[in-house]
């Protein structure tokens, strides 16, 4: 742009702007549209990213995201290379440390990445850690199956690290490189590593450090990559993984190693819980995919059921978990009929009712998998589900035919949940007719205009003073607006009547749009969602931070989709505003933001906390917390299935001597408003 904007027309635009005048704000743009020249698109216009600088520039793409997250990515995409190994019958130990400079070591006795000559003319490995999509996994020679099939993992960590050390041990000889930011430093001898020694011992060691510049945050996250790792070797019984952590003043040391595999990985998923019968296990080869499953009902009203392909957990799911599932339902209505148990006018189980109080593991090893996405949550060949059906109808049928009185537990248990799912039903009917609750009115709710659901979004506030400005402040284009009254109820202590007996979460349920009780009824419905965003906006405190995990706890009890596809969010209201003596007023978010201020300003300025979001105007409200282009969201999501139930049970439920030992254990961990 060469033109440049006036002192009087940057007032004007703002006056518009705050005001959301969009007549107004149509023809300022069209105004300064005439005034500025138009931008040249040419070939000189086209910018090509070489090597790893696409990574770089876009990391989001290939490890999720730069939280914590994505950075502990970084270790899981290393360890599962070397899980190849061991699934290839060569590597029967990983060790995986975080060093004390904050970088991470992960080694193997595998064969070694190669290092001879590459047809590029550089050694392999060189290939391997400077070339996406580069690996030993295209072709069914090296590996059979593999979790890292998309070849981009050894070079997404080289580029997102600050340094990076490789060292292998392969042919009596240690070979060693080193990278800086993606780049190597290291001299080529006639285009081959050189050797630093000698040895008779066969694997590769990788050391890498993260880019601050990447990732909003370089401390890798021990208790979700010890979580990972023992779930890696429960899906490898004979894998041995030792996890050291040296950054505290005492060295941590565990090593996980689970020879009863998947048995003992439902075993430890229901080791709080009541068990109906012994664990059910099976496995079995169809079309060269080799399915293994173990399963077991507890005595709760909720599924849980975990899908693995090549030991790579699916937090979405995917066609093998389809395929359990749909054949497993066959199977039990099957059954029922021939015991009597469902009559000839009574309709079949549902799915959901079949699955009340299971709790599965479902693991395949695929030649060749499709995911979709790079962080591989959801698996997508359809001959998975084919595979999966036809070992799950060849074997449950097989251990039911001896196990009578198990079959019949199963089915008691599905009945239970159709009674609840019926009564449910007829709850929801008299939610949505006798109270004359509808999308428009419905209690509180301020809704928006827009019926382009993928660009709207609700915001849960609350009480009626913050629901109140936010109404004002709010865009009513696209922004919906919910209050509601204090605190909900904690489903994870209540019982299914009254959680459909309360208000508030009646009103929720009904907002959305998408229905309720996923594992308990079959109608929750992502695809009728109707915004796209919904955002918790408590108050900054404790009570804020109570409602918001409260809020969070229903959703991934009841609405888990919601969470796994994207569309919960916590909105970051400003805990400070600084008024200096001169200069621009500022928001901060929190403490840390405040003593850098204090740091950086040596000028007097005024200080001004707000205790909740009441206490703001609604312009304030709309610029700090509602504008898409100043406000601050954090988006939720889950990364390890069975972490994120074992918290939710342990602090939202109604054992207390476990959740006080929680707090004493993580009380130095806490961040304290005082």
């Amino acid at each position: 742009m060469l033109y440049s904007i006036s002192q009087d027309e940057k007032s004007y635009l703002k006056k518009i702007f705050l005001n959301k005048d969009q007549i107004k704000i149509r023809k300022a743009w069209f105004y300064f549209m005439a005034k500025t020249e138009t931008t040249i698109y040419d070939a000189s216009s086209i910018t090509v990213l070489e090597g790893l600088e696409a990574v770089r520039k876009r990391p989001g793409m290939y490890i999720g995201s730069v939280s914590t997250k994505g950075l502990n990515h970084l270790i899981y995409e290393i360890v599962d290379n070397s899980v190849d190994e061991h699934l290839a019958g060569v590597c029967s130990e990983i060790r995986v440390t975080l060093e004390k400079d904050g970088s991470a070591t992960i080694s193997d006795n595998g064969r070694g990445i190669p290092v001879g000559m590459h047809q590029k003319g550089v050694s392999a490995e060189r290939v391997v850690f400077t070339t996406l999509h580069a690996g030993g996994k295209f072709d069914n020679n090296a590996y059979k199956t593999s979790g890292g099939l998309h070849g981009v993992g050894s070079s997404v960590v080289n580029a997102l690290s600050t340094q990076l050390t490789v060292t292998v041990k392969s042919g009596g000889q240690i070979h060693q490189d080193k990278y800086e930011y993606g780049n190597p430093v290291v001299e080529l001898v006639d285009g081959l590593l050189p050797v630093i020694g000698r040895t008779k011992e066969t694997g590769t060691t990788i050391n890498f450090t993260p880019d601050p510049t990447i990732f909003d945050k370089t401390r890798f996250k021990a208790e979700d990559v010890k979580s990972r790792l023992h779930e890696t070797a429960y899906l490898n019984p004979k894998l041995t993984i030792i996890f050291s952590d040296l950054r505290g003043d005492v060295a941590e040391t565990i090593t996980y190693a689970e020879p009863e595999g998947i048995i003992g990985y439902v075993k430890d998923l229901n080791k709080n819980k009541e068990a109906l019968h012994d664990i059910i296990y099976f496995t079995g080869v169809s079309e060269d995919i080799t399915v293994e499953c173990a399963f077991q009902y507890v005595n709760e009203f909720h599924e849980n059921v975990l899908g693995f392909c090549n030991n790579i957990y699916n937090a979405e799911g995917g066609t093998h978990l389809t395929g359990f599932k749909t054949m497993f339902t066959t199977i039990i209505n099957n059954y029922a009929r021939e015991l009597n148990i469902l009559k000839e006018k009574d309709v079949n189980f549902t799915g959901a009712d079949v699955r009340n109080g299971m709790t599965a593991v479902v693991s395949i090893k695929h030649p060749a998998p499709r995911f979709e996405g790079q962080t591989k949550t959801k698996l997508d060949n359809q001959d998975a589900a084919k595979s999966v059906s036809k070992v799950t109808g060849d074997e449950v049928p097989r251990y039911f035919d001896r196990n009578v009185d198990v079959l019949k537990n199963v089915i008691s248990c599905a009945e239970k949940a159709a009674k609840i799912r019926k009564t449910e039903e007829k709850a929801k009917t008299n939610m949505l007719t006798k109270q004359k609750f509808s999308f428009d009115s419905n209690g509180k709710l301020a809704n928006c205009e827009s019926k382009d659901y993928s660009k709207c979004e609700i915001f849960i506030v609350e009480g009626d003073s913050a629901g109140g400005s936010a109404k004002t402040a709010r865009n009513r284009n696209y922004q919906a607006i919910l209050p509601i009254r204090g605190k909900i109820l904690n489903v994870e202590k209540a019982s299914i009547d009254k959680v459909l007996a309360n208000a508030e979460i009646k009103t929720m349920i009904n907002a959305f749009g998408c229905g309720f009780s996923e594992g308990y009824g079959n109608d929750f419905d992502i695809s009728k969602l109707r915004y796209d965003k919904i955002v918790i906006m408590a108050d900054a405190d404790v009570d804020g931070a109570h409602i918001s995990n409260l809020l969070l706890t229903l959703f991934y009890r009841f609405m888990p989709e919601l969470i796994y596809e994207g569309h919960i969010y916590i909105a970051m209201p400003p805990l400070y505003k600084v008024l200096p003596a001169k200069g621009k007023e500022e928001y901060l978010y929190d403490d840390k933001a405040l003593e850098k201020y204090r740091k950086t300003h040596k000028t007097s300025f005024t200080l001004q906390r707000y205790k909740g979001l009441g206490e703001m105007d609604a312009d304030q409200l709309w610029e700090t917390t509602l504008n898409p282009e100043t406000r601050m969201l954090k988006k939720i999501e889950i990364e390890d299935a069975r972490m994120a139930s074992d918290i939710t049970e342990l602090l939202m439920g109604t054992d207390v001597l476990p959740r006080r030992t929680f707090i004493y254990e993580h009380a130095t961990e806490a961040e304290l408003d005082i």
